[in-house]
This record gives structure tokens, sequence and C-alpha cells, in this order.
């Protein structure tokens, strides 16, 4: 494993990720160092294991570091607090968010073997601690957890039947525990069946200079 302050720290040379700091000006040495990494590490996982699209991985800082961070720009957690991340592909939302958030604890989900295998295997490079994995289905995972996150896994009713016995009872944030996704396009046939509340946030009030974010939305559904 490389440790932020060794190998992890010679890949900070060559990643620019400016457009990350841009928008979150106080990370930490270490957080700079293992967002910096990530480009190089997708990007050769990526030529074994297609885990994101062929026309994305040159805009991984865009189009999924970022992405996923819109959900750091909607939640401030308390220490402790505990994220499902539901089909996380490669490691999104959940790596970008452990990364930023070290005080909370990640347990990844997917059904697909070989990304969760790439999703394990990068946070064990950049020596991510707060973060575990399954590989399976949430049917398979019985543990509570205070939030949900996902992007673009399914349709949103579907999705928050599926996942609402994982939804804790017990609120220790300012903000209700439930579901935060990230989707894009027309939301309103979707909301309109969610047997709950829901909130919507165009991503682009969190990243007001980027065109990519002009059809999409953060998706909060309060189910305590």
């Amino acid at each position: 494993m490389y440790s932020t302050t060794s190998a992890v720290q010679c890949f900070y040379n060559y990643m620019d990720i400016d457009l990350i700091t841009k928008y979150f000006p106080s990370l930490t040495d270490d957080q700079r160092a293992r967002f910096a990494a990530l480009g190089n590490l997708y990007s050769g996982w990526n030529s074994k294991i297609n885990v994101i699209s062929r026309r994305d991985i040159d805009n991984i800082y865009e189009r999924h570091v970022l992405h996923s961070l819109a959900i750091a720009r909607f939640l401030d957690p308390v220490e402790g607090t505990t994220f499902m991340d539901l089909g996380t592909g490669g490691g999104f939302p959940g790596i970008p968010l452990a990364i930023i958030w070290p005080e909370c604890r990640f347990h990844l989900v997917d059904r697909v073997g070989k990304k969760i295998r790439v999703a394990s295997e990068i946070a064990w490079e950049i020596g991510l601690e707060n973060v575990s994995f399954r590989h399976g289905d949430s049917g398979e995972c019985h543990d509570k957890f205070d939030f949900v996150v996902s992007r673009a896994v399914m349709q949103l009713d579907g999705l928050v039947k599926l996942i609402r016995r994982n939804i804790s009872p017990v609120c220790r944030n300012a903000v209700p525990n439930g579901l935060v996704c990230l989707k894009g396009g027309d939301l309103s046939e979707e909301t309109s069946k969610v047997p709950y509340s829901v909130v919507t946030y165009p991503v682009s009030e969190f990243f007001p200079d980027e065109e990519f974010f002009r059809t999409k939305e953060l998706v909060y559904v309060p189910m305590v």
C-alpha cells in the first residue's frame, strides 16, 4: 500500500486537481495527495477492467470525482456518521466522499465483482481506512446507516423501497437520515412515485462554473 507521504505523493506532481481545490480549498495535504492519485489509478485500472466510460476517463475529475462531491456541498456530517454507497461501481460517490470526510465510515456495495475489486484496490492504494466493501446487493446487507448514497443506480421509487430497512431510525445530524443520490434529466415522474417527501437541488448551484452539471440533480429523501 502506498503511504500518503511517499508513493501516493508522487502522483500529486502529475495530476491537475485544480477543479477540486477550486470548490474545496481547505483540503489537507493528505486529501490533496489522495485526490491527485485517483486520475492515474483509475486510468490504469480502466485499461484492464472497464469501470468508467472510455469517453469519461479523461474527464474523471469533473464527471466522477467532483460530481460525487456534490453530496459534500449538501451534507456536513458529524464525526462517526455512517454511509452505504449502493451500486458504487468503481467507487463513486463513496471514495471521493471517504477522502473528504475521513471521520465518517463508508460501506461500498456493488453486484459486479470486478467493479468492487477496482474500488477496493484503489482505496487500498491511497490508504483509505474508513471504507469497507461488499460484493453483492443491499438485500445481503442488514446493517443500519445514517445515509445511503448513490449515483443513478435505478428508478427512485425502487431505490427507496430497496434501502429503507438500511436507514437507521436514530438521527445524529442536522439533516435527517435518508437517501442522497445524484441523478440527471427530468425527475418529475420518478419523484411522484416515492412515498416520502423528495427534495431536489440543481448540482449547478454547487458548481456554478461547470457546464457539465446543468442537467444534474441532487435528490434527498428523508426517511425517518
